[in-house]
């Protein structure tokens, strides 16, 4: 590929042409496996290119360097686009290297079911939602310190605080009333209301718990992107509930 403005070769599509210092895209789109993942450039609301990063799973005293080392080179393809946002889906543990790793904001796509990329394109107009740096142990509030489920539910919990764009968790009361469940821990994030917060409910047995999570999205549509992400992280997880 050629740059845009100099027309001097790019080593790959989108890079940034350090000879006359022009940016040849202006979003990246990253979908991340645990083995492969996909870097696509774009640039007004079109693909210019896709380069794929794979590697070998690696596990025991391993595992954590075989990801970093992942994780690096996908930030590699990143920082040599300079776009200007940054969206990715796909495996958790991979994604939350790889936020470290970025000079970027990392935003979430809330369809991982679908095209990504073709997500991110319809929702260019749109302004991106506010990104909450606080770590997941201190976006944990309320009176009620008691989570159902115990250490699943815990999980639960941090998963909803984990996400980039919730600003607090906040667990009711635990009723003990409710119908009863033989598949284990379930939860689901339950429809935005018009301020952007949603409700996740927790079951365990007969057990429930509805747990508040305070987004910083601003009215239903920006937090029904919310919820379709956190419903797709109880998923990845094996918590989804029917």
């Amino acid at each position: 590929m050629e740059c845009r403005r100099c027309g001097g070769s790019l080593d790959r599509a989108g890079d940034f042409c350090l000879a006359c210092d022009t940016a040849n895209a202006d979003c990246v789109v990253c979908e991340v496996g645990r083995e492969r993942a996909t870097v696509t450039s774009l640039l007004d609301g079109e693909r210019v290119g896709t380069w794929t990063v794979t590697t070998v799973e690696e596990s025991g005293e391993n595992e954590k360097r075989e990801r970093r080392n992942f994780a690096g080179r996908l930030a590699d393809e990143v920082h040599r686009k300079r776009p200007e946002e940054v969206y990715a889906t796909g495996d958790r543990d991979v994604l939350g290297v790889l936020r470290a790793q970025l000079h970027y904001d990392l935003r979430r796509v809330a369809d991982p079911d679908g095209d990504p990329v073709r997500a991110v394109v319809e929702r260019s107009g749109e302004v991106p939602l506010e990104v909450v740096e606080t770590p997941p142990r201190e976006k944990v509030g309320g009176s009620h310190s008691t989570l159902v489920g115990g250490r699943e539910g815990k999980r639960i919990v941090r998963l909803a605080a984990d996400h980039p764009h919730v600003k607090k968790v906040i667990p009711g009361p635990i009723d003990a009333g409710g119908r009863g469940s033989r598949t284990g821990v379930r939860a689901k994030a339950t429809r935005a209301d018009g301020t952007g917060n949603v409700r996740l409910l927790v079951r365990d047995g007969s057990s429930v718990q509805e747990v508040r999570v305070v987004t910083t999205a601003a009215d239903r549509a920006q937090g029904e992107r919310v919820r379709g992400d956190l419903n797709a992280g109880l998923d990845e997880a094996g918590f989804r509930a029917a």
